[in-house]
């Protein structure tokens, strides 16, 4: 018997062993960052794939502090979004399908950041009411087109969970309660921050490298 489980040890445990190592995530390959050396961002508009008509400019207004605690320099939004008003375009799905190189005449950043909302405000389940917010985007270089760097976070005003008690009817009552607030106030807004912040933040695993105004350029 004690023969048998040996055996069937020796061929579990590399089975675990290997199952654990496919979960990894490669390390991103910042080839082609480092040769661009970006120095000046613009970001565009994100483009909202929600439901929810605020989810852009919440998401807007909140992108250049990460990117310029990480080293860049980012043209101001503001003046952005009011350039793409003045060309006819406020529309985000047109910007984004606005000719690279016609960015580069126009605004001449380095790079521009391509930002997309998959997921934005509270959605309702039996026992609980959760605001998440989820963001990609993509870095490409205005002078090639090549894409540089490209990354996806998401944050959720739930993330400690939800133990309280009272059992299923006080859930309930509490779920009721806080759909209603996540819906009448704009919680959404400061969630939002924190996945922009997971997202373009430099020194994580796999994030945007640091600019060329911080001690650690193009480290990770």
């Amino acid at each position: 018997m004690m023969r048998r489980l040996l055996k069937l040890a020796v061929c579990v445990v590399p089975a675990v062993f290997f199952a654990g190592c496919a979960t990894q995530k490669a390390p991103y390959d910042y080839t082609a960052f480092k040769a661009a050396k970006p120095r000046s961002i613009l970001v565009l508009p994100p483009l909202n794939n929600s439901p929810e008509v605020k989810a852009t400019n919440s998401v807007y207004a909140q992108v250049t502090y990460p990117l310029a605690e990480a080293g860049y320099y980012v043209l101001p939004v503001a003046l952005v979004g009011e350039t793409f008003k003045q060309n006819g375009l406020t529309n985000a799905a047109d910007i984004h399908a606005v000719d690279i190189s016609k960015l580069g005449d126009i605004f001449g950043a380095d790079a521009a950041l391509y930002v997309t909302i998959s997921n934005y405000g509270a959605s309702y389940t039996v026992v609980n009411s959760v605001v998440v917010v989820s963001v990609n985007a993509k870095l490409v270089d205005i002078k090639t087109g090549t894409v540089l760097w490209t990354g996806a976070a998401s944050a959720s005003n739930n993330e400690g969970g939800n133990n309280g008690g009272g059992g299923l009817v006080g859930a309930l009552v509490a779920a009721a309660v806080k759909q209603i607030i996540n819906s009448v106030s704009d919680t959404s807004h400061p969630v939002a921050g924190v996945a922009n912040s997971r997202l373009l933040s430099a020194g994580q695993a796999n994030g945007i490298l640091y600019g060329p105004r911080s001690e650690n350029y193009l480290k990770q």
